[in-house]
């Protein structure tokens, strides 16, 4: 049987399953701990976190209380733990106040009490409690030009943990005696906790020379506070293998792998082959968007990796190092890039989306591209090649109609891409034998 299939819609509704399979209501539960003899203390940050306080408070028996910190649009209303919004990706006077208030919550606890920690994306612009001898305008102008210099998140969180005075393994010290249990929805490539919002509760195995070294790789310039703090021994962070942290559980409660599996399985419900190319994917978006490109020209013509119709996944955290001044998270970039790339390749749609549903600082989650994206930008007087050059793919695909735009989703792991190859009709029922990893 032959099925007209519109692939926008499908591959939303793949971006859908994704999102849903990483949501708190459906990580946080499975993974609550057992309540503790005596209090119950919940803090926590990332553009997730908000929605892990209510999952924790619709299940916990016991009472808690607690606060957390949240990207500004991504509050959700609870009834014990205060939900604060803050600045993010650059943090603000809200985000230091609240982080503070999070310090004195989990200062003073016994070895009965436990400190219930959840973490996400986000949360290293969330927590911004500088150093001592920095403030919070040096951290801003670091992070700024961190943002811009295309380092990968790993690097740019080892310079905030030695800036910070909470993240970097700060927070779990601050909480010692009690007991600390950490659920981190990961947005990191790896999913090293220790690189996830700038590991609060994570020994950090990074420096305060490797700190300086990053600095000097993307010719930073910083503050002199900032340099004169990293060269101060208090500057290093707590290590491997302290004694203050030996009462610390650090749990990864939903990855990016869950959201490719989750859509993986929904397109094999189709009938339609699913290869992951992979759940860690780093570098800048628009060469791994010629990568991908020619990945699944290779499906088009010679059926390998797989045959149409099928789907090319991948997730991670691609890079863009700003060289424009035009508008456009990482995600349309690499969607600019890729329809360049495939040049006009009758049969291939995809879609690429944050799965937190903000694609850098726009509004937007993502964007869509099909075999007419190049013509319809030259009728409406789009210049695909100049938008790219200018980092402005947010301008690109509004001025196309091909923006996608979901609002907050409320959890947060990282960049999600599919690309479809399809026969010119879709034929459902005589695809490939379902999920492999390429």
């Amino acid at each position: 049987m032959t099925i007209d299939f519109e692939p926008r819609s499908f591959l939303i509704g793949l971006f859908q399953q994704a999102v849903g399979a990483t949501h708190p209501s459906r990580a946080v539960p499975r993974n609550l701990p057992k309540p503790p003899k005596g209090r119950t203390v919940v803090v926590g940050a990332g553009k997730a976190a908000a929605a892990m306080a209510k999952a924790v408070e619709d299940l916990w028996v016991e009472p808690l209380s607690g606060l957390v910190i949240t990207r500004y649009g991504h509050g959700t209303q609870c009834s014990h733990i205060e939900v604060v919004e803050a600045g993010h990706p650059v943090p603000d006077e809200k985000g230091q106040a609240a982080a503070g208030r999070i310090l004195s919550l989990v200062s003073g606890l016994s070895a009965d009490d436990m400190v219930l920690c959840l973490i996400s994306g986000g949360g290293s612009s969330l927590l911004a409690v500088p150093a001592p001898g920095i403030t919070l305008e040096d951290k801003q102008t670091v992070t700024r030009a961190l943002l811009k210099s295309g380092a990968p998140i790993s690097e740019i969180n080892c310079v905030r943990k030695h800036l910070s005075a909470i993240k970097g393994g700060r927070l779990a010290l601050a909480a010692a005696p009690a007991e600390v249990v950490s659920l981190i929805i990961s947005d990191v490539p790896g999913d090293d906790p220790a690189t996830v919002a700038s590991g609060p509760t994570v020994a950090d195995p990074t420096t305060s020379a490797e700190a300086k070294a990053i600095l000097k790789k993307y010719n930073i310039a910083v503050p002199d506070a900032v340099m004169r703090w990293l060269d101060d021994p208090a500057s290093e962070t707590p290590k491997p293998g302290h004694p203050a942290l030996a009462r610390v559980t650090n749990r990864i409660a939903a990855n990016a792998t869950d959201a490719l599996l989750a859509a993986a399985s929904a397109a094999k419900a189709e009938n339609i082959d699913a290869v992951i190319l992979g759940d860690a994917i780093e570098g800048e978006a628009r060469i791994v968007a010629k990568e991908h490109a020619q990945k699944a020209l290779a499906c088009l013509m010679r059926g390998r990796p797989a045959k149409a119709p099928c789907v090319l996944l991948s997730g991670g955290e691609t890079t863009v190092t700003v060289k424009g001044n035009g508008r456009g998270g990482r995600n349309c970039e690499y969607l600019l890039a890729l329809a360049l790339a495939l040049d006009r390749a009758p049969g291939i749609s995809a879609i690429a989306c944050d799965t937190d549903g903000i694609d850098g600082t726009e509004n937007n989650a993502g964007a869509f591209i099909d075999t007419g994206t190049l013509e319809r930008a030259r009728d409406e007087g789009a210049d695909p090649d100049a938008a790219l050059e200018n980092n402005d793919a947010y301008t690109f695909f509004e001025r196309v109609g091909d923006l996608i735009t979901t609002g907050p989703t409320r959890t947060n792991v990282n960049d999600f891409r599919v690309i479809l190859i399809t026969e010119s009709r879709l034929r459902i029922g005589g695809a490939g034998s379902g999920i492999r990893s390429y």
